[in-house]
């Protein structure tokens, strides 16, 4: 017995949708463009958009691309894909994207401490804007000669080659961090720091000096480790091998520094927090998987992402992409304490 396969039914197109929101085809492209404020009232928009939902109407970006000479797609660059938080970086920025109907292409630099090979040819012409998250200072050569709108996310608001620029309160995140720290009692702190040249990395180490500056008797010391397990717990190996007092407490640039710097601890036969307490920054999920948690700073990494597809779509479309630096906060967990006693 043989059977005919069914025609799938027809794709909804945008004069379904129009004829469904009661509207022109002109107000469907308005208002699936984004582009109806100002012309269309908020009601009516919303009545398109819950008209289309209901139809499962999805514009045909090609065709849309050939209209308008753009391809509604935008480059996120970041250091590097094993990095939870530019993964989460990308997260948000697509969320927003997709309510725009933007595509956003992942491409990452390796490491994020060298130059990119260019991503722009022979894309170039296939992309809108570029955001780049986190980058070293090096790796922007090719982003800002790609003659595309640039969005940087944290990184230097002095930098006038972007069009516009999101950022955390880096500071103060590490402010809050050697508060905590010297509210306990601790006057010996090592800083292991993240070897990449970013501004991000040298934000948190002055701030973290000027803040142990300001404690009488407070001494800092600094040493440097590539952002890994690895070379974190080499580096603060070496420290505790060195002639003189133990330090109380080292602050890590990012929590995959402190996981190291825990392991050099305990290797040397001593316990974290009771003889040495350990900060990480980031609270990625590794923060709650070492024993014992981190004591780190959260970054609302997604909203990072949101920002700066925001910002980009600001840009493009004429608008003024403002922000102020995005709040983080102190998460106090078990790997911080009063220093032993003397």
């Amino acid at each position: 017995m043989s059977s005919t396969r069914q025609p799938a039914p027809p794709r909804p197109t945008s004069r379904d949708v129009a004829r469904a929101a009661g509207v022109s085809q002109a107000t469907v492209s308005l208002v699936l463009g984004d582009k109806w404020r100002g012309r269309v009232s908020a009601a009516t928009a919303e009545r398109v958009r819950g008209s289309a939902r209901d139809l499962g109407y999805r514009p045909n970006l090609a065709a849309r691309s050939l209209r308008l000479g753009r391809t509604r797609t935008a480059l996120l660059v970041v250091p590097a894909l094993t990095n939870e938080f530019f993964a989460r970086v990308y997260t948000g920025a697509a969320a927003v994207a997709a309510e725009h109907d933007f595509g956003v292409v992942l491409y990452p630099s390796p490491d994020g401490t060298g130059p990119a090979r260019d991503p722009f040819d022979p894309a170039r012409a296939a992309l809108d804007g570029v955001i780049a998250s986190s980058m070293a200072a090096d790796a922007l050569g090719a982003l800002r000669g790609a003659d595309l709108p640039l969005v940087m996310l944290d990184s230097d608001p002095g930098d006038r080659r972007a069009a516009a620029h999101v950022n955390l309160a880096i500071a103060d995140g590490m402010r809050q961090v050697t508060d905590h720290l010297l509210g306990l009692g601790h006057r010996r702190i090592v800083h292991l720091a993240s070897a990449v040249d970013t501004w991000t990395f040298a934000v948190r180490a002055r701030a973290l000096e000027e803040a142990v500056r300001q404690v009488p008797g407070a001494a800092l010391h600094t040493v440097t480790a590539p952002l890994d397990v690895r070379a974190g717990r080499e580096a603060a190996e070496a420290v505790l091998a060195s002639p003189g007092p133990l330090p109380t407490a080292i602050v890590c640039d990012d929590d995959i520094l402190a996981a190291g710097a825990c392991k050099a601890v305990r290797r040397r036969g001593l316990r974290v927090p009771d003889d040495i307490s350990v900060t990480g920054y980031d609270d990625l999920a590794l923060a709650t998987a070492v024993e014992p948690e981190l004591t780190t700073v959260r970054l609302p990494a997604e909203q990072v992402g949101e920002r700066g597809m925001g910002a980009l779509l600001a840009v493009l479309e004429g608008r003024p992409a403002v922000h102020h630096d995005l709040p983080v906060h102190l998460v106090v967990r078990g790997s911080t304490a009063p220093p032993p006693a003397a």
